[in-house]
């Protein structure tokens, strides 16, 4: 049996609260022991030497059809993971009068071939304790398709994968049947405040880029046809710039095989693709409110624009973004576990192909609107101005690669690391160093970026909640926009 991970020193042992700003005692033991001579120190033992990894590398090979191959080789259980994706047929390239095309046609292509009905799909997987599934999210540049499948049937699962790729029939019956189940979800959300407050959010970050889209419409729903299905599919669903990502019990010639053999009709077009472009830069800070009349709590997004993934700050600002707003960090203690003003808070941000977002989020009761997004600001400006104290920091950054040494139990998780690495071309060694990198980052680094990216000059704050009770707060703080639950704007 192959040994997944090789890992020259792995005698990293997480705190139950490592990503904690600012930690409790721990509590004793219950049944303490008393053996002469024991001490309890109420603690779990924590190394300090720097996890040392060398990853297994997966085994590559292009396909006839120009698909790109990996294959990383697991062989302690009878199981084959895969993972396609596909650049070209995300919802980033959807047409400007059809938000959510991508995503309509990806879902649709599961619900039946032209040899298969969507219920024959699911028995056949069902049986085979197997899974086949399309995605396509509403800015990625990239769809996927994804499944699993036990190693001795998987011969028949990438025969549905390739059917369900290449041959899906868009039969009127599905797409209305879809269309009906999807609607009522549509306009939905349009009454959650956590969906206005994002969506507004991508709106003011990204101006008319595609990454301003946060969700497929009524409208385009309504205006979906067969049509449009086949001519986007045909279109983007293409092998061109294709990869497919394989772990699990299989070698690479057996996958080879077996993938030519389910993609044999799937054939190059040589067509062109658009690149992706960076949204158009920000000229300053902004403040939006979203009506919500009565609403009992307001929902609030502070955040800007942030970096592509293969900027050189990519592991500084996730080392600040983790301090700041990660599980119980700063914000959470703040805001939760301090002042009671909400159940939760945290940030995050995106890095892919164009220049992504970063954002801190949080739902307090109205009547805390005003100190609440004070509270927030400050935390934000804190990171600015003042150093991160080193045992936080070390705290923070042993927190981040323990969670990176417990996601290498997992084969899939390993290969994700690798497509990340083909799809934005960084070095060979670039996952053995991370946890170097990461606990190279220092209080200087953490302030930097957050000066860089998170000034106040940057920072677009949207609000959703109940206009007669909280906009005077955000007046405080400049010109406020108001619109509509429908995004339109109020005069």
């Amino acid at each position: 049996m192959r040994a997944y991970v090789a890992a020259t020193v792995f005698t990293l042992v997480l705190l139950p609260t490592a990503g904690r700003a600012h930690q409790a005692p721990a509590a004793p033991p219950q049944n303490p022991s008393t053996a002469a001579g024991t001490i309890m120190k109420g603690k779990a033992p924590v190394s300090k030497e720097i996890l040392k990894v060398t990853l297994p590398k997966p085994q590559q090979a292009d396909l006839s059809n120009g698909v790109h191959l990996m294959v990383l080789e697991d062989h302690r259980a009878p199981i084959v993971n895969f993972q396609l994706l596909i650049e070209g047929a995300g919802g980033y390239y959807d047409p400007k009068d059809m938000p959510g095309l991508a995503g309509f046609t990806a879902t649709l292509m599961r619900e039946g071939t032209e040899s298969r009905t969507s219920e024959q799909i699911s028995e056949q997987l069902d049986r085979l304790a197997a899974s086949v599934n399309v995605t396509a999210a509403i800015a990625s540049p990239f769809a996927t398709v994804s499944g699993s499948g036990l190693s001795d049937s998987v011969d028949t699962v990438l025969a549905i994968m390739g059917d369900v790729l290449i041959h899906p029939s868009f039969s009127q019956a599905e797409i209305d049947r879809y269309k009906n189940r999807t609607r009522a979800t549509l306009m939905n959300q349009r009454s959650q405040p956590g969906f206005l407050a994002q969506e507004r959010f991508q709106r003011v970050v990204y101006g008319d880029h595609p990454a301003s889209r946060y969700s497929a419409t009524p409208q385009s729903l309504d205006a979906l046809t067969r049509e449009r299905l086949v001519e986007f599919h045909k279109a983007h669903f293409v092998p061109d710039r294709a990869v497919l990502a394989i772990a699990g019990d299989i070698t690479l010639p057996v996958a080879k095989q077996k993938v030519e053999a389910a993609l044999a009709g799937w054939k190059k077009s040589g067509n062109e693709m658009a690149p992706t472009e960076d949204p158009t830069a920000l000229t300053g800070p902004s403040l939006s409110l979203v009506e919500r009349p009565g609403s009992v709590q307001t929902s609030l997004v502070v955040g800007t624009q942030a970096i592509e993934r293969t900027n050189p700050d990519y592991e500084a600002l996730t080392v600040a973004n983790r301090v700041l707003g990660g599980p119980s960090a700063r914000l959470f203690e703040h805001l939760r576990e301090q002042k009671g003003y909400t159940y939760g808070a945290g940030s995050g941000f995106s890095a892919g192909r164009f220049r992504g977002s970063w954002s801190a989020s949080t739902d307090v009761r109205t009547e805390v609107t005003d100190p609440a997004l004070t509270d927030l600001l400050d935390e934000i400006r804190q990171m600015r101005e003042t150093p991160v104290p080193a045992q936080e920091l070390s705290n923070i950054k042993r927190a981040i690669v323990a969670g990176f040494a417990r996601s290498l139990e997992n084969p899939t998780a390993i290969l994700n690391n690798y497509i990340e690495s083909y799809l934005y071309k960084l070095p060979s060694d670039y996952w053995d160093k991370y946890p170097d990198r990461i606990e190279a980052i220092t209080a200087a680094d953490v302030q930097r970026v957050a000066r860089q990216y998170w000034g106040a000059d940057r920072l677009q704050i949207v609000a959703v909640g109940d206009a007669s009770k909280i906009e005077p707060a955000l007046k405080k703080l400049g010109t406020v926009q108001t619109f509509d639950a429908e995004g339109k704007p109020v005069k």
